[in-house]
């Protein structure tokens, strides 16, 4: 039994003091008080100071221990994602880290309890049920890494069988051909730098590649007679494509012809047979250009996609095929001008369209009917999301049901079904949370607000509860670039706000959900004003008295670890403390070391290393490194081919050498991210005492010289052992 409660450090100073007294009264009470010094042994003023630096140090130890079992028990809070309905809609396939690691398990639609399918050691990544049979499809990510292998297993977890990868290339499945005798796979295995896009055929393992070409390549629909595929292709991460591949180039769309089975495949090494194959862009534009989906009508004759061409905001839209399967006439179907569209998902009989439309960061979702001859024929009436972001979603067999899930800043990720019939909402998983009640944890707001050049920023205010007045608060970046801040739930979000610190989620200037202009605004040369942005973000929080000047901190993780580099180097003097997780901070080892194909697509985004090094080193913290006077937590995985751990490194060995407080942990069995639960425990309890020590009472930028107790200066290197304990 807890006997003692320290009160979080949001309190005013009179209740942090009536807090201290009651904690020195209690520990007093246990008996922990050292014995009373007589006369002849020190003087009374001796011994009363040794008495209260005792007591000092008892209440300070057991409110350590306190503060670490909160914070270990925000990061233990599940999650449970990737949802997939069984082929006779009893039962949802769906990932969770219930075990540990992310595995596969499966409950009934009508609910009751989850039953374990998967047992790897190695993380599980996506579950995706055959439409006809009792194999599950999915990703295996050794250690983490990007090197993803292509497994199928039986829904009671027998005959579980690897298909592709295991050899060091990189192999991702998205789906299943209708029939589910093939599976949507993309792989390296030709070139390092250009994933391509294959059939893999589950009862045999032979493959037919639809297409090689430089870029990042897959597929995102099959005709029924596999000779036809929709492909996304992505040269570079400020555009990209969707192309139509005829592997019966003299057949028109819709034919008898185009309806007799062809059994005919690639090697796996050889190229396509371009006197049958013929590639066709469906969306040609110039400069950037963002389009999705792909999906192609049940008669053949047009393709569903999402597209910003000629406009900034993402709409839905149909795109006719003339009989040769050239693009013909582009039709928008849906718009806002408050909204991007996210996604949509196309029913199994082609009857409905789910539209999920991002509003500045919140879910929201139409449900449209359509005629068989494919006109829109009105919208069905859905309940409120039961969370602020939507992800996911997939239709039952008979098109009747949806099943999706659904997180909120307040809510872990939980998998929900919904009869559009009678607009019910049913939820399927529970994930843990012992020891934290939801209901207590703070929601954010949306701000806005200009930057340097005028342009509006926005970001999620997560305010610590109970605080008035200036309070500590830690800046945090999102990855991508091209991502985007959304009220996810973030065990680490509530976990600093569980100790009195508060958080800005920024979008700043080439985040995504903002429009086709917004995200562009980073590329190359333009990223110094992202970089800037930064500033802006900061004297939003001064000015309007919501931020203690001499208490923020930075953090983020991947491109926002980088943000984070970029501030305690550009703004030395505006941070007390930054968290580095797994972010670049030298563009040149990164285009070096990793993944060939990331390389290829990131030239126009970040710059290319052969024509414009210059601008690359100006744009790499690490050239300015030594400007950082600011306490550094540095956390990586080893298995990090994305952002490969030589970026932390650098980092790690010049500030040691330069004597700055920085702590490095280091996870053997993780790659880009930390996913499995004691992983994910100890990068949350890190974060937290991190930014504890160093924007709590005493620690600050300008006074950094009064380090706290246990603060590691040029050390502090742990690896930790393979699914790390908690961060003890």
């Amino acid at each position: 039994m807890h006997l003692l409660r320290i009160l979080p450090s949001s309190l005013s100073a009179g209740s942090r003091l009536f807090s201290v007294c009651t904690a020195l009264l209690l520990v007093s009470a246990l008996g922990v008080l050292p014995a009373t010094a007589n006369s002849g042994e020190a003087s009374s003023g001796e011994a009363s100071s040794r008495e209260a630096n005792a007591v000092e140090a008892s209440a300070e130890k057991v409110a350590t221990a306190e503060i670490s079992e909160l914070v270990k028990r925000m990061g233990r809070i599940g999650s449970a994602a990737s949802p997939s309905f069984s082929p006779d809609g009893q039962w949802v396939a769906f990932v969770t880290g219930l075990s540990g690691s992310p595995q596969i398990w499966k409950v009934p639609v009508e609910g009751g309890f989850p039953r374990q399918i998967t047992a790897f050691d190695a993380q599980v990544q996506g579950a995706r049920w055959s439409p006809t049979s009792d194999w599950i499809a999915f990703n295996l990510a050794p250690g983490g890494s990007l090197a993803g292998e292509v497994w199928i297993v039986r829904s009671d977890g027998t005959e579980a069988q690897r298909l592709l990868g295991g050899d060091g290339t990189s192999n991702r499945v998205s789906g299943w051909t209708d029939d589910g005798t093939h599976l949507l796979v993309s792989s390296n295995r030709r070139d390092p730098s250009a994933p391509d896009p294959y059939l893999l055929e589950v009862a045999t393992g032979e493959l037919t590649r639809f297409s090689e070409a430089s870029g990042f390549t897959f597929l995102t629909d099959v005709s029924p007679d596999r000779q036809r595929a929709v492909l996304w292709r992505m040269e570079n991460r400020s555009s990209n494509d969707l192309l139509l591949v005829d592997r019966s180039a003299d057949t028109a769309v819709g034919s008898p012809e185009a309806a007799a089975e062809d059994d005919s495949s690639d090697t796996p090494d050889s190229a396509p047979d371009s006197a049958s194959a013929r590639e066709i862009v469906l969306t040609p534009h110039e400069g950037p250009g963002s389009f999705g989906g792909g999906q192609l009508t049940p008669d053949g004759r047009a393709v569903y996609l999402t597209t910003n061409q000629d406009r900034d905001l993402q709409a839905f839209a149909r795109l006719a095929l003339t009989e040769t399967g050239e693009p013909d006439q582009l039709i928008i179907l849906a718009e806002r001008d408050d909204a991007e569209l996210d996604t949509f998902v196309l029913s199994p009989d082609g009857s409905r369209i789910l539209l999920l439309w991002n509003q500045a960061g919140r879910s929201q979702w139409e449900l449209l009917q359509v005629t068989p001859d494919g006109q829109l024929d009105g919208k069905l009436l859905l309940p409120e999301p039961p969370a602020e972001i939507l992800s996911g979603v997939q239709f039952s067999r008979d098109s009747h049901h949806l099943v999706f899930n659904a997180s909120g800043a307040a809510a872990p990720s939980d998998i929900w079904t919904l009869d559009p019939s009678c607009g019910c909402l049913n939820q399927l998983t529970f994930s843990p949370h012992a020891g934290v009640d939801l209901d207590q944890l703070v929601r954010p707001e949306l701000v806005r607000y200009p930057a340097h050049d005028g342009l509006e920023l926005t970001a999620w205010l997560y305010r610590p509860p109970g605080v008035t007045g200036p309070a500590p608060y830690v800046l945090a970046f999102h990855g991508g670039p091209e991502g985007q801040e959304r009220p996810y739930f973030r065990s680490t979000f509530q976990a600093l706000l569980s100790q009195g610190i508060g958080v800005l989620g920024t979008n700043v200037r080439g985040s995504s959900g903002f429009g086709k202009r917004f995200v562009n605004l980073d590329n190359g040369k333009l990223r110094f004003d992202a970089i800037r942005d930064i500033e802006s973000s900061t004297r939003y929080l001064t000015q309007a008295g919501i931020a203690d000047a001499d208490r923020l901190g930075i953090m983020g993780g991947s491109y926002g670890g980088y943000m984070t580099m970029a501030g305690l180097t550009w703004y030395p003097d505006l941070f007390a403390a930054g968290a580095n997780l797994y972010g670049v901070v030298n563009f040149e080892t990164f285009f070096e070391h990793t993944e060939p194909y990331i390389a290829a697509i990131s030239k126009i985004e970040y710059g290319d290393p052969d024509t414009q090094a210059d601008l690359l080193r100006d744009l790499s913290p690490i050239h300015k490194v030594d400007q950082i006077t600011a306490p550094t937590l540095v956390l990586h995985g080893a298995n990090d081919t994305n952002v490969p751990v030589v970026e932390a490194e650098q980092v790690v060995d010049n500030l040691q050498r330069r004597n700055i407080p920085v702590r490095y942990v280091l996870f053997p069995d993780e790659g880009h991210g930390f996913r499995d639960t004691e992983n994910r425990v100890t990068s949350t309890v890190e974060v937290v005492r991190w930014f504890g020590e160093w924007l709590g009472a005493g620690g600050s930028h300008r006074s950094k010289h009064r380090r706290p107790p246990g603060a590691e200066v040029g050390g502090g290197r742990t690896v930790l052992p393979v699914s790390g304990g908690a961060g003890g």
